[in-house]
């Protein structure tokens, strides 16, 4: 075979801390607006973030940090946590965020199995990290994100404020040039079940990653935008929203730890947001503050909700009263996290409104760099016709290879098992019906429990529904609805069971309802099926 021609084209990698110098130099005067933990709104530009960086890799270095270590973060959505996300990863070392949500052990297997070298956290977490301190042994330094005014009174050992580093350093500071397949950043699986695995990604699969996010059918994001991630940063990386915001000269309003109902409306209208991210139980608490309080939103046009369903009453309330377009997406951290996004196609445009809405309740299609297939359970391939459901495999230029540490590749013959479950139809366009471990098997046969969720969603009295797979003598399992209803609303069994007749089949009707004051949630922000299976393990049906 001959030899392929040689391109002539300047050769230059592929490194996350270009992104930040483009901001800086061409949009550089563009706002941060981060609601700070002490307090008060910190606002800066680009130029004042590429400055700060700089000083914070000659800081890093000076503590002995090197390219490949790991440097942790227990943080909220906030500046500081944004220059670390460049610093860290800028000068060659790896940045790891690590959920604080999860449980204090996993959080201290996790910083050592990663052998994180400095950890940075916010001041909420003080208390967390004094009782951490102990079980991390390859910790050397903790860094109180604040200023000397506020540092925590807590028993902290080799204890550094995080203002006081920067102010000791020069922004004198040039980004080396090293391999782009070199690891960036690194986020560990939430570990619902055994320890939770890390994902470690290369410069290059960021960067790709962040090219297509921004794409007119994804997110869609310009310098015209004013973009409040409320995606967590250490959840998959805030969405790429920390990486997409520079690339493109947004500005970006960090919300901190408020994220109740009240304090993002301020935000939103104080800072004029355009484009917003976040799980659908975040928008569910907006929501009902906006409808108590007979409010509106003033520049929000679209929203995007992923991390797990939105139900379509949710998305139909928002752009029926509030004027926001809610975009379903779907990812996981193994896919940086981006898998699909649901935007219509030209063909769609011309189709009846119902018709149009049938197609955006779905997760949405896969754009360039990322392909789909679903198979049976003998791992042959099922057709792209929008009914037949089965596994979801996936592959693409930023999803994961194997786990940090872990030798065996989770990889079936070049393609990731997601464990999710769900259909395909003909254009691509991707419906999850259900996690693997999450569909219920009555008589053999399979019950999405994501279409049940909602249908009872739709009725005005419910605020959040799951459906868990109940054991049955006859049938193995079968489905029961859990409820939560809205403050001082009303709704019966007989009421919600009588939503389902037409909409479903008969044998997936749901055998009785029961209504809790809350569900159980994951460190993530999603309802967590396998608490609510073991609350109800015992549970005896009427028609058992």
């Amino acid at each position: 075979m001959a030899t392929p021609l040689p391109g002539q084209m300047m050769d230059a990698p592929l490194l996350v801390s270009a992104l930040l110098q483009h901001a800086d130099r061409y949009h550089g005067d563009t706002e941060i607006v981060s609601r700070t933990v002490e307090g008060g709104i910190h606002r800066y530009t680009y130029a004042d973030a590429a400055a700060r960086s700089r000083r914070l890799a000659n800081a890093l270095g000076k503590l002995g940090v090197e390219p490949g270590m790991r440097v942790a973060t227990l943080a909220w959505n906030g500046y500081r946590h944004f220059e670390l996300y460049y610093a860290v990863s800028g000068m060659g070392a790896v940045m790891h965020t690590i959920n604080p949500r999860l449980f204090p052990e996993q959080i201290a297997w996790i910083a050592g199995d990663a052998e994180d070298r400095i950890l940075f956290f916010d001041l909420t977490f003080a208390p967390l990290v004094a009782a951490l301190a102990a079980k991390c042994k390859t910790i050397k330094h903790w860094v109180a994100m604040t200023d000397r005014a506020h540092l925590p009174g807590h028993d902290i050992p080799n204890l550094l404020c995080y203002e006081d580093l920067l102010a000791a350093e020069s922004d004198a500071y040039e980004w080396p040039e090293f391999d782009e397949r070199s690891a960036c950043s690194l986020c560990y699986t939430s570990g619902t079940t055994g320890n939770p695995k890390g994902v470690l990604y290369s410069h290059r699969s960021m960067m790709l990653h962040t090219f297509v996010a921004c794409q007119p059918d994804v997110f869609n994001v310009s310098s015209r935008d004013c973009i409040l991630p409320v995606v967590p940063m250490f959840h998959v990386n805030a969405w790429s929203i920390p990486y997409a915001a520079p690339m493109v000269g947004a500005k970006l309003v960090f919300p901190g730890a408020a994220l109740d109902g009240a304090s993002l409306h301020e935000l939103f209208e104080s800072e004029k947001v355009t484009m917003s991210a976040g799980v659908p139980t975040v928008w569910q608490g907006l929501l009902q503050y906006l409808q108590a309080n007979r409010l509106k939103l003033s520049t929000v046009k679209r929203c995007v909700i992923g991390g797990s369903a939105c139900p379509p009453a949710l998305m139909k309330t928002f752009e029926n009263d509030y004027g926001v377009k809610i975009h379903h997406a779907w990812g996981m951290t193994e896919l940086s996290p981006l898998g699909t996004y649901n935007t219509l196609k030209s063909k769609h445009l011309a189709l009846p409104k119902d018709e149009q809405f049938a197609i955006e309740t779905k997760q949405g299609r896969p754009p360039f760099g990322v392909q789909l297939k679903i198979v049976d359970g003998d791992g042959k391939p099922l057709p792209h016709d929008g009914k037949a459901f089965g596994d979801l495999l996936v592959k693409g230029y930023w999803v994961l290879d194997r786990y940090y540490k872990l030798d065996q590749s989770p990889l079936v013959d070049g393609w990731f098992p997601t464990g999710d479950v769900g259909t395909l139809d003909p254009d691509g366009y991707l419906q999850i019906t259900d996690r693997s471990k999450d569909v219920i098997k009555s008589g053999g046969e399979w019950i999405g429990s994501i279409d049940l969720e909602n249908v009872a969603c739709a009725h005005p009295a419910v605020a959040q529904a799951a459906v868990i797979g109940v054991h049955h003598p006859k049938w193995d399992e079968r489905p029961l609805l859990v409820v939560v209803k809205k403050p001082g609303q009303e709704v019966s069994k007989d009421e919600l069971l009588a939503l389902y007749p037409g909409k479903v089949a008969k044998w997936w009707i749901p055998d009785d309802v029961v209504f809790v004051d809350e569900l159980p949630m994951t460190a993530t922000g999603k309802i967590s099926k396998l608490r609510l299976r073991e609350s109800f393990k015992d549970y005896k049906l009427p028609t058992a």
